[in-house]
């Protein structure tokens, strides 16, 4: 499975991202890190270069409401239909909002690396 994960919007801490990125790779997936501040334009784009069965994006500025709505957005406009996800500094309240939007995840502040890497195993499988 190639999981693209990028740095949506103008957020420039991407520590966490890229820890996320090299335990995904031990647990056998093909990563590909965009670098940080990406619109989601630029992702969208990428995901589909790269062939990506999946869409990570971090967020940690507060604005992952507007951005994963532009997200789904995006992906409707160009009729694609790559699964997506988000972690980051997500407020719990907003998990439903987000997979609202189209996400198939949204993990809050505090998820372990290991519970991403559960749930794309499991993701995966189906």
């Amino acid at each position: 499975m190639t999981i693209l994960l990028s740095k949506p919007g103008l957020d420039g801490h991407d520590v966490g991202v890229k820890v996320l990125a090299y335990a995904l790779k031990d647990a056998g997936f093909n990563v590909i890190y965009t670098g940080l501040r990406k619109s989601i334009e630029e992702i969208v784009a990428q995901a589909e270069v790269v062939n990506a069965d999946m869409i990570g994006l971090s967020i940690l500025s507060g604005t992952h409401l507007i951005l994963c709505q532009r997200m789904q957005e995006v992906l409707d406009e160009r009729g694609i239909a790559i699964p997506w996800l988000v972690g980051g500094n997500i407020p719990h309240g907003d998990k439903g909002a987000i997979e609202g939007f189209g996400a198939v995840a949204a993990f809050p502040t505090g998820t372990k690396v290991d519970e991403v890497i559960s749930f794309l195993k499991e993701f995966q499988m189906e």
